[in-house]
């Protein structure tokens, strides 16, 4: 009788491997890694780190000519990446040009008609970045570039002009509760519906999500940052754009943060579906190529 081939598009561990690896100590988790992990003593350490990379790179590529381009996170509205002014003040005292640095910053907030919000709404990514980054290096305008709902692919095209097809130089990722990068959350009942394998979920080009993980909602009800005449959680946006799996995972270099269980899954599970940030140990040579970041202290890099 013939049968039908399946794919797997989810991977999960027994509850007792799951156990081990929810409790494993932070200095043992290198080793069950394929990918390169690195445990600092605090989360300034992993910020000003993360800067030195991102300089050195850049006075790299000045020497031989070359354009820097990263893909970079925008944060929170509210807490944009330590590292930014570190970046900043690193920049200043070394006198780094920035003139042929390009930034693709991996999403947007939309609101409820898929467009993007403007720069002064409070949950704006282009704002928060431009406030505490963009405003105090010299990089030219149209080197900083935002997935754009008019056009999704604009960035991906960008991207494979400015670098010749060959990837950004880092991609500098938080990673989000559900094991996410970007926006890119596990797809769930899309798979379901559409059937979409690894292979076309790592592939992912630019796209736009019309509603958001309850999830990030409900970091707006539980955070402090509402302005005295209006609670923030009003504001919430409906939806986002994110740059796709296909240009984070296409980075020459990769470097993350995470913290807790996302960060243990991260590094340790088996690359799966569920949670997206587990498909970076498929990264050629990862160990080499993949730095993931945590801090022994408790609080948030992002």
């Amino acid at each position: 009788m013939p049968r039908f081939k399946g794919i797997v598009r989810n991977v999960t561990l027994s509850k007792k491997d799951m156990e081990l690896l929810l409790t494993m100590p932070l200095e043992e988790i290198d080793k069950w890694s394929p990918v390169e992990v690195v445990v600092l003593p605090k989360w300034e350490d992993i910020s000003r780190t993360l800067a030195k990379v991102m300089i050195e790179k850049i006075k790299e590529n000045n020497a031989k000519g070359k354009p820097s381009t990263f893909i970079i996170p925008a944060g929170s509205y509210a807490r944009p990446p330590l590292m930014y002014p570190y970046v900043v003040e690193m920049s200043a005292k070394e006198k780094i040009s920035w003139k042929n640095v390009w930034t693709f910053n991996m999403d947007e907030v939309l609101d409820w008609t898929n467009r993007s919000i403007p720069e002064t709404h409070p949950w704006s990514f282009y704002g928060s970045t431009k406030k505490v980054f963009f405003d105090k290096v010299d990089i030219p305008e149209d080197h900083i570039w935002f997935p754009d709902p008019k056009d999704p692919d604009a960035i991906g095209r960008k991207i494979t002009e400015v670098t010749e097809g060959k990837g950004v130089d880092i991609s500098f990722d938080g990673m989000g509760e559900h094991g996410h990068l970007a926006y890119e959350e596990a797809p769930d009942l899309m798979t379901h519906w559409t059937h979409i394998t690894p292979e076309e979920f790592k592939n992912a080009p630019t796209r736009i999500l019309p509603h958001l993980n309850p999830e990030t909602y409900t970091r707006a009800l539980r955070g402090d940052w509402d302005p005295p005449d209006k609670p923030l959680y009003t504001l919430a946006p409906a939806g986002a754009i994110t740059i796709g799996m296909k240009w984070l995972l296409g980075a020459k270099r990769l470097m993350l943060s995470g913290e807790g269980a996302v960060f243990k899954i991260a590094t340790m599970h088996p690359p799966t579906m569920d949670f997206p940030v587990t498909l970076v140990q498929e990264h050629p040579d990862p160990k080499n190529t993949v730095t993931i970041f945590t801090a022994r202290q408790e609080g948030t890099c992002w």
